[in-house]
């Protein structure tokens, strides 16, 4: 689940999006755990300023974000 395909998301646009895509999962304490990871990753990376290196973490937090959604919600 893309954002805008081929815009440039901000940190917090990304933090905001993946929190969003959290809602899609199916249990309430699989939700907890990633809200969590989410919230330490940003925190984490909160001291970042080489706009390359954002961008290839943003980019990897969405590939991340859209395999973990294919995992849990893909039918079995």
């Amino acid at each position: 689940m893309l954002p805008l395909v081929g815009a440039e998301l901000t940190p917090l646009q990304l933090y905001r999006h993946l929190l969003r895509c959290c809602r899609q999962l199916p249990t309430p304490a699989m939700q907890q755990h990633y809200r969590h990871a989410i919230r330490q990753g940003y925190i984490s990376h909160s001291d970042e300023d080489d706009q390359e290196r954002i961008q290839m973490i943003i980019q990897r937090a969405i590939a991340d974000a859209d395999w973990i959604l294919d995992k849990y919600t893909r039918k079995k």
